[in-house]
């Protein structure tokens, strides 16, 4: 009878060890997930799409300023450099 008993003391001090642990881990993963610091994917993806994006319309823009206004007057600088004619 006395080892039934020990062993009942045992097994519910067993389980309820497992219950405290689990109630623990419970606790720190909804504080883990309710936490809203650091940086994310999300943040991170959105300021590579920001940058890829601004490079984009800066690039376009200083093709269209080369393209319209300082290659043609670097070409017709270069041809009347190499005109001895006149």
């Amino acid at each position: 009878m006395v080892q039934l008993m020990k062993k009942a003391k045992a097994a519910i001090s067993h389980k309820a060890t497992a219950v405290k642990n689990a109630a623990g881990l419970a606790l720190r993963s909804r504080h883990i997930l309710s936490q809203n610091a650091g940086e994310g994917y999300i943040d991170t993806a959105i300021k590579i799409l920001i940058a890829v994006v601004l490079g984009a319309l800066l690039l376009a823009g200083l093709y269209a300023l080369f393209g319209e206004t300082v290659l043609p007057t670097l070409v017709q600088r270069i041809k009347e450099m190499f005109n001895y004619a006149g």
